[in-house]
């Protein structure tokens, strides 16, 4: 009797201790925020890409409340960041991911929809392509029309050593898109959507 009450003691010990290092496990996350200081990305009247996502990553500073979940961001505010420094901030972290965020611009402006590019150019491209995909079911909620998951050879995909992605969330150019992106519920949905998708990495 004494032998099989020390063999449920360790049992319930090592239950215990496996349920601790569930409950401490923490994924961490890149922001990269597209564009910055002199540079301005895509521009339409008043409205720049660079303080369009400024203001989507503020949201999700402020949102964010699963501790559980650590972000790092590349800029805070309107600071200039080159590619190789936002990369080399990214490798620096060793994050689980690193999500770059913009928004597009076409000529054409019926042109739509989110997007994400990933490269082939990266030992972590099917990573990197299975998370993209994640993320695009969870944007088809959103009134974004859905473009997919393509392959573009970015500098700052090619050179993190993590699963990364760069985003496009809507087009700038296209009135609908820009209407949603540039509202505060489009942008409180798209922070609720990254950070929704976030939690589900752990």
């Amino acid at each position: 009797m004494k032998n099989l009450f020390k063999i449920l003691i360790v049992a319930v010990a090592f239950l215990s201790l496996s349920f601790v290092k569930n409950e401490n496990k923490v994924i961490n996350v890149v922001i990269d925020s597209g564009h910055g200081g002199h540079d301005f990305g895509a521009t339409i009247d008043e409205l720049n890409e660079k303080n369009l996502i400024n203001e989507i990553t503020e949201k999700i500073k402020k949102l964010h409340n699963d501790s559980e979940v650590v972000f790092y961001y590349t800029r805070i505010g309107d600071q200039y960041m080159d590619l190789k420094d936002r990369a080399n901030f990214i490798n620096n972290i060793k994050p689980d991911l690193a999500i770059s965020l913009h928004v597009n611009q076409n000529k054409n402006t019926d042109a739509n929809g989110f997007e994400v590019f990933v490269t082939d150019k990266n030992d972590q491209y099917e990573k990197s392509k299975a998370l993209a995909e994640k993320l695009t079911t969870k944007f088809s909620k959103t009134p974004l029309r859905i473009r997919g998951v393509k392959n573009g050879p970015f500098m700052v995909l090619r050179n993190s050593e993590c699963p990364s992605m760069v985003v496009e969330l809507g087009f700038i150019s296209n009135e609908n898109d820009r209407k949603y992106i540039t509202s505060e519920q489009g942008q409180t949905e798209i922070a609720q959507t990254i950070l929704e998708f976030a939690s589900d990495l752990k």
